[in-house]
């Protein structure tokens, strides 16, 4: 059973220009959708030992310590259990760390040091708020950055990982900003967006900087200080399970199966909740949707998450669980890419070159032929 949790807390003061992920602005609902999610958990939770909680928006910290506290007391937590919190700066002075709240880890919406572009992409805060998280925070901190912004160049960006570096922040996660057609953006056009070969060059002058300041590149879009790894985002490109909570959550529900996995036979189920506000808070309980993972899907997921991983896939743990031949199976695609695809002792994994091309790559993985 699921030994990690994700609660979505769909609330913000107002919405970034570039998101569009589900959220709202009328926090006038929030108690009513506290009462929902805890009726919701107690539902659906079985007492497992968390080795993860997380605290995704929305903007969670812009519940107060108390809250934060109940809904963790809904779990089966440890000391050991990694709790995130993601934060917004400007809620730095009422951060829960200093509360006995037990969350051990905060997740910063930095996105840049840039003020005008701060200003431009719709964020509340300033760089400044930003540093002072590091003076109310003694655990971890992540900081997620976007390249690719409005107006933005590679100096700039630079710049901004480099302030980060000498911050001493623990985890850096990158993005490249994405316009999807829910957004301000979308609909108000931005000028001067970077363009794609400008997007790479920056992520490679990320990658360059990071590693060698001492930052382990474990995921295609993750740094961390040495022991600093998100577990909670591991889990996910593990494959592993997980409970998910509130309004537009996912879970990921596994059942315990002999290997080699039959083909076809589903042991997992994937689920969704309502994105309606109006339709959570009316049944929490009801998932919008349940789907049985196949073993064919369950051997594309192990593929596709697998090779977000710098370290790459194992072929031997995945021969065994799917009773394939990976090698034989896939020898096309790997034949394909022989300088983005590459050996490792274990398997395979993709070069800097290879995750420039990541999602043409993965698809071709997608589409071989499912086994017999």
């Amino acid at each position: 059973m699921p030994k990690n949790v994700y609660i979505h807390i769909p609330f913000c003061r107002q919405k970034c220009k570039y998101c569009s992920f589900v959220s709202f602005t009328d926090l006038g609902l929030k108690k009513s959708y506290l009462a929902a999610l805890k009726k919701e958990i107690l539902h659906h939770y079985q007492g497992e030992v968390l080795d993860t909680l997380y605290f995704g928006g929305g903007t969670p910290s812009i519940l107060e310590p108390e809250e934060i506290r109940e809904l963790i007391g809904l779990f089966n937590v440890t000391p050991a259990t990694e709790i995130t919190l993601e934060m917004n700066p400007e809620d730095c002075e009422k951060s829960p760390l200093d509360n006995d709240v037990s969350v051990n880890r905060i997740s910063i919406g930095c996105q840049t040091f840039d003020e005008g572009i701060l200003k431009e992409i719709g964020r509340r805060h300033s760089a400044q708020e930003v540093k002072e998280i590091l003076r109310f925070a003694q655990n971890d901190v992540s900081f997620d950055f976007i390249y690719g912004l409005p107006g933005q160049t590679i100096e700039g960006f630079e710049q901004d990982l480099r302030q980060a570096v000498s911050l001493g922040v623990k985890h850096i996660s990158l993005y490249g900003l994405k316009i999807d057609e829910d957004c301000y953006f979308a609909q108000n056009p931005p000028k001067n967006l970077p363009d794609a070969d400008t997007q790479a060059d920056m992520y490679l002058k990320a990658v360059e900087i990071l590693t060698q300041n001492g930052y382990e590149h474990y995921e295609i879009s993750n740094f961390s200080l040495p022991g600093y790894n998100s577990r909670h985002n591991m889990n996910y490109w593990n494959n592993g399970s997980y409970y998910g909570f509130g309004v537009a959550a996912h879970g990921y529900i596994t059942a315990p199966s002999p290997c080699p996995l039959p083909q076809g036979e589903g042991i997992s189920t994937r689920y969704s909740n309502p994105c309606d506000l109006q339709e959570y808070l009316k049944n929490p309980l009801r998932h919008e949707s349940e789907h049985i993972v196949s073993a064919q899907e369950q051997l594309e997921e192990e593929i596709f998450l697998g090779f977000r991983r710098i370290k790459g896939i194992n072929k031997k743990e995945i021969n065994e669980k799917f009773d394939i031949n990976f090698d034989e199976k896939y020898a096309e695609v790997l034949a394909k890419y022989p300088s983005h695809i590459l050996k490792t002792e274990h398997g395979y994994r993709l070069s800097l070159e290879g995750i420039l091309l990541s999602n043409t790559i993965l698809a071709e993985f997608l589409l071989a032929p499912p086994s017999d």
